[in-house]
């Protein structure tokens, strides 16, 4: 904590904590200066809660050989149901509001199928009341839109899969 104040800053971060759930963020970051030698930063982070399952268990046919795994068997490759994984994933640069048009009733700027260039503006994050148009960041087709026009999405958070 800061020298100058600590109750303000215990008062500082609780609000920043209130604006962290208020907000349904998952995290929140703020560096304040008090001075050229004086500053306090503050990470706050919401754990989530991660449930597990456990495995289901089968019971073994009745008198069923055993089977030896196949020699020099390569091993299965993992395919990933995360949007956020692909290789083509466009992700959010920011927090903030989506918006797939320029304005209300206003053709999207891309659809599924599109073919987009570099740079393109293919939707619109408003964060602070500001609209930040993002590009695409290459070429290609729009294979999936992962968001809804007016919906919250938070740093990182995939948007698109542009192929």
């Amino acid at each position: 904590m800061s020298k100058n104040s600590p109750d303000s800053d215990v008062a500082f971060i609780q609000a920043l904590a209130e604006l962290l759930n208020k907000n349904e963020l998952t995290e929140l970051s703020v560096k304040r200066e008090y001075g050229e030698d004086d500053s306090l930063e503050v990470r706050v982070v919401k754990q989530s809660t991660v449930l597990q399952m456990a495995a289901p268990t089968y019971a073994a046919a009745p008198h069923a050989a055993p089977v030896a795994p196949a020699p020099s068997a390569a091993p299965p490759v993992a395919v990933s149901d995360d949007p956020a994984q692909h290789p083509g994933a466009v992700t959010s640069p920011m927090v903030g509001t989506i918006y797939l048009s320029a304005e209300p009733g206003a053709s999207p700027f891309v659809t599924v199928g599109s073919t987009v260039a570099e740079g393109q503006t293919v939707l619109i994050i408003e964060a602070m009341k500001t609209m930040n148009q993002i590009p695409a960041p290459r070429a290609g087709t729009v294979r999936r839109i992962l968001v809804a026009d007016g919906n919250a999405v938070e740093y990182g958070a995939p948007l698109m899969i542009i192929e």
